[in-house]
């Protein structure tokens, strides 16, 4: 392992980090002319309506995207043995799915790319950590960003130093096979990064080298043999969705402000005054406040003047901006007259099949991190002496929450009754969840009910003790004896 010093100090002080620009963050200024100079200058004006109205269209698009990829139970599957897909579950655990997957996709969404540290802790047991997008730097061995050389991570954190508290940046600096911690006062801008010694108090590491082993299980030290970052990318290029729709959210937020703004200005009336007594405007605001009156003079008069307002030429603009931002968004607008009161499974298709595109990029980006993941729980089976399944291979399924016409869903299963196994049928009823439960309730049921028709149909014969009565009366079917009875009764004087 060569030293890493020289790479990371010159890697995190060639990054610049600039702040995303809003329209929300705009000020009111006005421009005076100072009397002593004469030059123009500029003054931020508190007077003006200065409305901001941020629209929370980027949360929506990505709980839409999120909640219908990641939020129903995904399906994993192995051919080669049922006892390894046991073991891999228990070690992700079963909250896996919505404490990391579904943060995984929202990270993903708004980054770009979300990353997940799998690391080994004190007790021996494998964990795993979301890290931000902001907080990693990748340095990717190939043009496809398929594998890694290394990893910088680098986060803030609070310490107290005497009687002050100050932030300090932990910067970790990962390899395949080793791993190096230094601290830095700069606040990121890394030019006094130094060793940190925290972590070296009771670490095994090379006297010549600060790079030391990934984990400790018990008192003996490994590695991973990679990098133990998981990338899992929202899409092809690592570009969040924000990236698509950012100047259209904005054009409608400065829109909608600047139609509050000029709300708010035409309350405020504006006179046209000829012939006022007083001295200044400042007395006859106080005179029309207070008294609820002016001065004028003989020839004088008062007209109060207001601005129209085209309420609906800006409407038109609010419906084709927001148009615009689910359409290039890639999302479902629930307001739509496509969807109407209820609409058919075709329609539903149509009005999700931007959904539907943008989440298949997601879908394959995360099943290629999945597998990742799940190489390194190969690597920890081995370490804690489960055993080596190099050779089987983890087949996983993302189940979607597709929204549907349950009417239609449910009579379209009954009319394929006959045609299709009654499996098929099962997993595609809306209101079965699980397909397998199902139908080992359906299995229970029928024989349940095949056991009750055999009981019911069972007849039994009791000995007769009056052998010359149940001759007479057993030679005539059961439904004619009661006529019999009313014709014999009818011939009686």
């Amino acid at each position: 392992w060569t030293t890493g010093f020289p790479i990371l100090l010159s890697i995190m002080t060639s990054i610049s980090r600039k702040p995303m620009r809003s329209c929300v963050n705009r000020k009111m200024y006005r421009y005076r002319e100072e009397k002593t100079t004469g030059q123009i200058e500029k003054v931020l004006d508190r007077s003006k309506p200065n409305n901001k109205r941020a629209h929370g269209f980027m949360h929506l698009l990505i709980e839409d995207k999120t909640n219908y990829l990641l939020s129903k139970p995904y399906t994993l599957t192995c051919e080669e043995s049922e006892e390894y897909l046991s073991m891999v579950q228990d070690t992700l655990g079963k909250n896996f799915q919505n404490r990391r997957l579904m943060r995984l996709g929202v990270s993903a969404s708004n980054g770009g790319i979300a990353w997940l540290h799998p690391y080994i802790d004190e007790q021996g047991k494998f964990q795993t950590m979301i890290i931000p997008p902001e907080q990693g730097i990748p340095l990717w061995r190939d043009n496809d960003h398929e594998e890694l050389n290394g990893f910088i991570w680098f986060y803030n954190v609070q310490v107290i130093e005497g009687q002050e508290q100050k932030t300090v940046t932990k910067v970790e600096y990962w390899l395949p096979e080793a791993v190096a911690y230094y601290v830095s006062d700069s606040e990121g801008e890394g030019w006094d990064l130094r060793l940190d010694s925290e972590r070296y108090l009771d670490a095994v590491a090379d006297e010549n080298s600060e790079f030391m082993e990934h984990f400790h299980i018990g008192k003996e030290a490994g590695n991973w043999g990679r990098i133990p970052f998981v990338p899992f990318k929202n899409n092809d290029y690592e570009l969040p969705d924000l990236k698509f729709v950012k100047s259209l959210i904005d054009g409608y937020d400065k829109a909608r402000s600047d139609v509050a703004n000029f709300l708010d200005e035409v309350r405020s009336i504006v006179y046209a005054l000829k012939g006022y007594g007083g001295h200044d405007l400042g007395e006859f605001m106080r005179d029309l406040n207070y008294f609820r009156a002016i001065s004028l003079d003989e020839d004088g008069g008062a007209e109060a003047i207001t601005a129209p307002v085209d309420i609906a030429a800006a409407k038109d603009d609010f419906d084709t901006l927001r148009k615009d931002i689910y359409d290039f968004g890639q999302g479902v607008d629930k307001n739509s007259d496509k969807l109407g009161n209820s609409p058919s499974g075709i329609a539903l298709k149509f009005v999700y099949s931007g959904l539907d595109l943008k989440c298949n990029r997601m879908e394959n980006a995360f099943k290629a991190g999945m597998e990742q993941l799940f190489g390194f729980v190969d690597k920890y089976l081995e370490l804690i002496g489960a055993g080596s399944y190099q050779g089987c291979e983890i087949n996983i399924v993302f189940n979607r929450d597709i929204a549907i016409n349950e009417s239609q869903a449910i009579t379209d299963c009954a009319a394929s009754k006959g045609i299709i196994s009654d499996e098929t049928i099962i997993k595609n009823h809306p209101w079965v969840e699980d397909a397998a439960e199902e139908l080992e309730r359906l299995k229970a049921q029928q024989e349940a009910e095949k056991a009750e028709l055999s009981d019911t149909g069972r007849s039994v014969r009791r000995p007769c003790t009056r052998p010359e009565r149940c001759k007479s009366t057993n030679t005539l079917p059961v439904w004619k004896k009661p006529l019999i009875r009313r014709v014999e009764n009818s011939r009686r004087p």
